[in-house]
């Protein structure tokens, strides 16, 4: 016959419990920012809501299109303009303002300081109120979206984010 005893002690449980909880806390979190670059929040600006975006991976012009169609914009087919662009390393208090607004759509541009990027820009046909002059910037880096904005070409226009609920509400100058 044997016999087998064991001792708890209060102490070495609990620590392993932590231990177990925290290995399981920091892979849920390594499986959340592995699985973060398949949709990130672009969120509106009214209110705080947030709206989820289709993917924010744009390797080719349809790509490209689809993004811009799924916050309901309508555009004309080809880029009015493509840019290559270099993120400044520091922002002046112009850029600050502008990557507030990026923040509130779920990006930040700060990731990207000093980057260089492609920025698409697309007449927008659809703008409430608005016949001509409205483009859909979008900033693409590494076939990702990493911002952009909807914005008037005219003078005293507006921007905003990409959400077209924006363009009801007052508007950024």
């Amino acid at each position: 016959m044997f016999m087998i005893s064991f001792r708890f002690r209060t102490r070495r449980v609990l620590l392993s419990l932590l231990a177990v909880a925290l290995i399981v806390t920091l892979g849920m979190m390594g499986v959340k920012a592995v699985r973060g670059d398949d949709a990130v929040s672009t969120g509106s600006e009214r209110m705080g809501e947030t709206v989820k975006a289709k993917s924010t991976k744009v390797k080719s012009e349809e790509d490209r299109l689809e993004f811009i169609r799924s916050f309901g914009w309508d555009v004309e087919e080809e880029p009015v303009e493509v840019l290559e662009v270099i993120v400044p390393k520091e922002f002046d208090s112009v850029y600050e303002a502008y990557n507030s607004m990026q923040k509130r759509q779920g990006y930040d541009l700060s990731d990207h300081a000093g980057k260089r990027c492609k920025r698409y820009s697309y007449a927008v046909t659809n703008y409430p109120g608005q016949g001509q002059d409205v483009r859909f910037n979008l900033l693409v880096r590494g076939n990702k979206v990493i911002g952009g904005d909807v914005c008037s070409m005219l003078e005293g226009g507006f921007m905003h984010g990409f959400s077209m609920e924006q363009a009801a509400a007052p508007q950024t100058k």
